[in-house]
């Protein structure tokens, strides 16, 4: 079993995820909409590859009620 983490590591660590998530943010921001469409489209082609299509498709209809519900309350408000 691990001991658990000191305010030091915790503060160690957190301040490596902010790092790391500083540069991912000045990445995407540098980034073209080419290479972002790119990507999205890679995405899209993997989850083809791997047979997910169909099961994302079925679940659809469930999503397209949870917005649905979604717009409906904001409107009452």
């Amino acid at each position: 079993m691990t001991s658990p983490m000191s305010r030091e590591d915790g503060d160690r660590f957190r301040a490596r995820w902010e790092a790391f998530a500083r540069r991912e943010r000045e990445e995407l921001r540098a980034m073209s909409p080419e290479d972002k469409f790119r990507q999205t489209a890679a995405l899209f082609a993997s989850a083809q590859a791997f047979g997910w299509s169909e099961a994302l498709a079925s679940e659809e209809e469930a999503v397209r009620a949870r917005w649905k519900r979604i717009r409906e309350t904001l409107r009452e408000r």
